[in-house]
């Protein structure tokens, strides 16, 4: 749990303690990051305990502690990017591979790619399948040597440095941003000690202190070298929660930046939250459920009772991913905040969603030139939208259940979306595919039951071939004609009539038992 508020009231003279601070933490925290890249693979205990100590002497045992697990934690991160970047490239070179061994034009399945189009986009990417095997062979080889690339700041931010027009930048206002981005004032927190936190100490009353490096002892204006602000700090957001915590003496980490384009400094509070407690399934389901297929612009969602019924009309909650990284984070938590909302006054304690992950299917191999299928699918923030819905879902009380997405468009489409259309009421794809998942996630079958024959001599409303017991694994299929009525029966089971035409009820399509004969010539007197 993360909340926010802006360092008001800063004097110039904080202002100067608080990039001191920062320039002389984050120095040592380059060289800490430089020191664990060079260890590799052979990085260990001992190592981080020389690491520490080397650290604490310049400026505290606290501040020590929080740099080196900054860096170790930024040195996991980017081991981890590397991974997913070779998995990348693995599936990159497979997909080439696969396609130049098919001929010229060959046409593609639902599993799998087919041919190049022509010869000439099969020699680029020819070239295309060796650049990628020698990317590949290079970031293997640093794997293996446990080598890995981070840039303090953001590499964004450092190739900025080369295209200053473009970015209507001077070089000064990229230097600012790019000490500001380097500084170092994070500290983590530390249950038992006072207000939670000894190296950046925040009062209930919002006095914010921070506990100044051994070189810069002498700013002090407080007891135990610590520099006291004149800004105070209120969090709107969840501040009692901040405040009971702190009162308890709990952890709470505290970060401090500034906003260089804005000239702002902020205050992050984070802590950890306690461990989620799970529901039962069948006691999330007893209220019913919401379905909610997620799209590239907007959540498509309906309200779905314990059997499966849709209630009510279907909602869709927009959101602009377009822009900014916070601002796209800001119109994620925007739609989800809507949506638990909307969940909570229709009396669900579930919501059912589908369990996406687009890892293999945005690579411009399988999909080259569709690229604006590639565009949709790698805009749709799966990974960032679970940890998002996780989160705020809990603290509503709402469970998250995760269902299979296979076919939910496309037989949401077929069973759902002319049933459920109306005079006033327009139901789309998406909306019939919000059905498919919510009935997914309550146990029920997505396509809709054939209803009964009606009634006749032969057939009293008993035979009904999509209700089968639920072990049947085919029982969502459609309704098969009666063997015996369809019109190929005959020639599939290798019978023959056994009943006579019924004899016909009128005088002009009556039978006769006398024959007609065509005589040669015609009779004459």
């Amino acid at each position: 749990m993360t909340v926010r508020d802006r360092l008001k009231g800063l004097t110039p003279e904080d202002e100067r303690v608080l990039r001191l601070v920062g320039g002389h933490l984050g120095a040592l925290a380059s060289r800490d990051l430089k020191a664990r890249c060079a260890d590799a693979l052979e990085h260990g205990s001992q190592r981080w305990a020389t690491r520490k100590r080397d650290l604490t002497v310049e400026s505290s045992s606290r501040w020590a502690g929080s740099i080196t697990k900054a860096t170790h934690d930024q040195w996991a991160l980017s081991r981890r990017g590397q991974a997913a970047h070779l998995d990348s490239l693995d599936t990159g070179i497979r997909t080439l591979r696969h396609r130049l061994s098919l001929p010229v034009g060959e046409k593609g399945t639902r599993r799998a790619p087919g041919g190049y189009r022509s010869r000439h986009e099969w020699f680029v990417k020819s070239r295309r399948l060796t650049a990628l095997e020698e990317r590949h062979a290079a970031v293997r080889a640093d794997r293996e040597a446990g080598r890995v690339h981070v840039v303090r700041g953001g590499r964004k931010l450092l190739n900025t440095r080369h295209h200053l027009a473009a970015a209507n930048l001077t070089e000064a206002q990229w230097r600012e941003r790019w000490e500001a981005s380097r500084w170092f004032l994070t500290a983590d927190g530390e249950s038992g000690k006072r207000f939670g936190n000894e190296t950046i100490r925040v009062t209930p009353q919002g006095e914010v202190s921070v506990k100044l490096p051994a070189p810069l002892a002498g700013l002090a204006n407080a007891r135990n070298g610590r520099y006291v602000m004149a800004a105070n700090v209120a969090f709107a957001h969840r501040g009692t929660e901040w405040r009971d915590r702190i009162e308890g003496n709990r952890a709470v980490a505290y970060r401090i930046h500034l906003d260089v384009e804005r000239g702002r400094w902020y205050l992050d509070a984070s802590w950890t939250r306690p461990v989620v407690r799970t529901m039962p399934l069948e006691a999330a389901r007893e209220a019913g459920m919401v379905g909610v297929d997620t799209n590239a612009d907007h959540f498509a969602c309906w309200h779905l009772d314990r059997h499966g019924n849709p209630v009510g009309d279907p909602k869709r909650f927009p959101y602009d991913l377009s822009g900014t990284a916070t601002h796209r984070d800001a119109q994620i938590r925007h739609a989800i905040t809507q949506l638990l909302h909307w969940a909570k006054q229709c009396g669900v304690r579930a919501i059912g969603l589908e369990n996406l992950d687009f890892t293999a299917e945005t690579t411009r191999e399988k999909h080259g030139r569709n690229k604006r299928f590639r565009q949709v699918v790698s805009g749709i923030p799966t990974g960032r939208l679970r940890a998002r819905l996780i989160s705020m879902a809990t603290e509503l009380d709402l469970v998250i259940v995760a269902v299979d997405p296979a076919y939910t468009s496309q037989w949401g489409a077929q069973h759902w979306q002319k049933p459920m259309a109306a005079p006033t009421r327009k139901t789309t794809r998406h909306d019939a595919a919000s059905i498919a998942i919510g009935r997914r996630a309550l146990g029920h079958p997505i396509r809709r039951r054939t209803a009964p024959p009606h009634d006749d001599q032969s057939d009293r409303r008993g035979h009904r071939t999509a209700q089968a017991p639920p072990g049947i694994r085919r029982r969502e299929e459609t309704r098969r004609p009666v063997t015996d009525r369809a019109h190929d029966a005959r020639r599939r089971t290798g019978t023959t009539r056994t009943r006579a035409t019924s004899a016909p009820k009128t005088v002009r399509a009556a039978r006769s038992a006398g024959t007609w004969v065509q005589d040669s010539l015609p009779l004459t007197d």
